[in-house]
């Protein structure tokens, strides 16, 4: 596409595409599509001027190239572009803030006073219908407090006062309403479906194709552990389904043959073959909006405690005017108390700070289900690491296939390939991978695929039974046998690798040896996390005791268990609660979902298994473990700014009712000082924690 640089510096590039102005969906469209490529790394689109800013690493010719290819008409691309993303909603608030704040300056500079003061009595309208609803209600809340504020100053004939109250209430109304929407946008994108291929049912075979290729009709396989990609209806089988990011509810639902089943939800046990209702998957987005609207699952104790005291002072703030009044008979001196609440700054702040520290954690990459778990962040002393895909790297790789009676390896690697592909972890991806680079193509020549939870995968190919998973799976479970005469190359296997065992009719066919680095970053970070606040460190590991305590001592944890199960982990996590500690766990493996579901807050990594995604509180990138240290201090200074906030609120506007009572600022001074602190903590909350 055609473009011309208008600036550029470092790093960084600013072009103007070949047009006048960018519709919502273009801009959408070329910031998808430069987000894909690796070496961008930020980008920003200005819709109204045509203009694309681009911070890149690397050369500035690949980004040039890069924009030269990109075009509008690309089909697949326009499938990739998220849908709501929030572009026209920050458009829409930013015109109508700017057009009250022109109003507001238009009717003080070219309205007589008679006038002005007919258009602040029609304003208030609405403030008085809201404080008559509070009484009505049998409630003292904040709104009452505005009403009745705004009416004595009109009763008072001060129209400039009231003008300003009502229009610092619309702009702090415009403010939070705006950020609470772009901060649930973010999250309902995030915790939007991100499924690029699916297993389609062909005429009872799976097939692997893109999402886009499927239609309404069409028959999808959905497996253990997998993400439920379309809404529809179940045709056969029969799993538990855990709906806990559509609808809340904790327990898994069982779903067989006539149920319905919607996109976003996760299989946790068993299988199920859907007929897709809604190919598109449309209301997914608005879904979960309406989930998290609806739900709790934002509000921190911190924001509720906020609530509280807010609604909790508007009698004392009453009581105070009329206290005041009957010591005073000073009018004036009533109303400077009167123009000063607590509630205002106090029901602001607290949420904008936490929704805005939410907003900011998805800038570094962080996606936060909710406020509260932000809250038990900064709160927790135990954090507990899976080894696999977080300690260490999340894609490990293979490294070599030991056949054994003589079986061709590449063979062993293809069979292997062909089971694991249906059941997505690091080390199953790191099988499937390696077959790819090797050319081993396959066609599905198994019977059906049955997967154990953190044991392995079995299933039937011709008539004899195959199993391919751990050394307990293969040899304790399945009794399988090492072949004789071949002990010795059994023993003998590298010990600095971990093993995937291949077992064919009863008898070991191959062992796949996977390397699984440990992040170069890993014990810096459990150093740091210590630094942040940490008190216990602990890794949990399905691995085997030498590999487990290898690792432990590189990294530096304070404890480590060694060949644990799915339901152990969960064990330990519930036991660590009972003693009163809070609890984080980490992982991102489908047999890390008890444990992540147990803890006070679940982290998964957002390359792992989609179930892990679906049920953790907060999922961070695979590529930098150092945000589990930014997600803490996040945390940690977002509870630092809400006591600031609470000290600021209470200590200056006890101090203007003070100075209000005593007669030394006037009621117009109060009210403006008020709003304006109002306003200003609001605000100051709305910036980023962290530089």
């Amino acid at each position: 596409m055609k473009f011309v640089v208008r600036h550029e510096m470092r790093n960084r590039i600013r072009v103007h595409m070949w047009q006048r102005e960018m519709s919502y969906f273009q801009a959408d469209m070329i910031a998808c599509y430069l987000e894909e490529f690796p070496e961008v790394t930020a980008v920003k689109v200005y819709e109204r001027t045509a203009d694309v800013a681009v911070c890149y690493k690397g050369s500035r010719e690949d980004v040039i190239l890069a924009l030269q290819r990109f075009t509008y008409e690309d089909g697949l691309l326009k499938e990739r572009v998220p849908k709501n993303s929030g572009r026209s909603l920050n458009l829409e608030y930013r015109e109508r803030l700017i057009q009250k704040t022109g109003i507001r300056v238009f009717t003080k500079l070219f309205f007589p006073a008679p006038l002005r003061a007919l258009y602040n009595m029609v304003s208030a309208v609405r403030y008085l219908q809201k404080g008559a609803g509070c009484l009505m209600r049998g409630r003292m809340e904040v709104e009452l407090l505005d009403a009745v504020a705004i009416t004595v100053s009109i009763l008072r004939k001060d129209f400039e006062t009231a003008g300003s109250v009502m229009y610092l209430l619309g702009v702090g109304e415009l403010l939070e309403e705006w950020t609470r929407k772009k901060s649930v946008g973010d999250l309902a994108r995030s915790m939007s479906l991100n499924v690029k291929r699916v297993w389609q049912n062909v005429d009872g075979t799976e097939v692997l194709v893109p999402v886009s290729q499927i239609r309404e009709g069409d028959l999808v396989t959905v497996h253990v552990g997998s993400v439920i990609p379309f809404d529809g209806v179940v045709m056969s089988g029969d799993a538990m389904v855990n709906q806990a990011s559509m609808t809340g509810e904790a327990v898994p639902v069982r779903k067989d043959p006539g149920t319905y089943v919607y996109a976003g939800t996760a299989v946790e046990e068993g299988e199920i073959v859907l007929c897709v209702k809604k190919a598109a998957g449309s209301t997914r987005f608005e879904r979960i909006v309406m989930m998290i609207e609806e739900s709790e699952k934002l509000k921190s104790s911190v924001e509720g405690k906020a609530a509280t005291l807010a609604d909790a002072l508007v009698p004392w703030s009453l009581g105070g005017t009329l206290g005041v009044w009957l010591a005073t008979r000073n009018a004036t001196r009533a109303l400077s108390v009167l123009m000063v609440d607590f509630s205002c700054a106090l029901k602001l702040a607290m949420p904008l700070a936490v929704l805005s520290a939410i907003r900011e954690a998805h800038d570094h990459h962080i996606t936060v289900k909710g406020g509260k778990f932000m809250e038990a962040v900064a709160e927790a002393d135990t954090i507990v690491f899976d080894k696999t895909g977080t300690l260490t790297k999340a894609r490990p790789t293979v490294v070599g296939v030991i056949p054994f009676e003589g079986r061709d390896a590449d063979e062993m690697l293809r069979i292997a390939a062909c089971l694991e592909e249906h059941f997505p972890h690091s080390m199953a991806n790191a099988v499937v991978q390696e077959s790819v680079r090797r050319g081993l193509v396959h066609e599905e020549m198994h019977s059906k695929v049955d997967y154990v939870v953190a044991h392995g995968i079995a299933t039937v190919i011709g008539e004899e039974r195959v199993v391919i998973g751990s050394y307990h799976f293969v040899f304790e479970d399945e009794h399988c046998m090492v072949p004789e005469g071949e002990k010795n190359v059994f023993e003998q296997l590298p010990e600095e690798y971990s093993h995937l065992y291949l077992a064919i009719a009863g008898r070991l066919a191959a062992v796949i040896c996977i390397e699984d680095p440990l992040r170069e970053e890993a014990d810096a970070v459990v150093n740091s996390l210590r630094l942040a606040g940490f008190s216990q460190v602990v890794m949990m590991t399905g691995d085997s005791e030498r590999t487990a305590r290898s690792i432990a001592k590189r990294v530096g944890v304070d404890e480590y268990y060694s060949e644990v199960l799915p339901e152990e982990k969960a064990r330990y996590v519930e036991q660590q609660k009972k003693k009163g500690h809070k609890v984080i766990m980490i992982g991102d493996g489908i047999n890390d979902s008890p444990a992540l579901s147990a803890a006070d807050v679940g982290i998964a990594i957002s390359e792992g298994a989609e179930i892990a995604r679906e049920i953790a509180d907060i999922t961070i990138s695979e590529d930098d473990l150092y945000q589990l240290v930014t997600l803490k201090v996040l945390s940690n200074c977002l509870m630092t700014r809400i006591q600031r906030n609470y000290r600021f609120v209470i200590g200056f506007n006890l101090g203007l009712i003070l100075l209000g009572a005593g007669g030394w600022i006037a009621p117009t001074t109060s009210a403006l000082l008020h709003n304006m602190s109002t306003l200003g903590v609001s605000v100051k909350s709305m910036t980023n924690l962290l530089n």
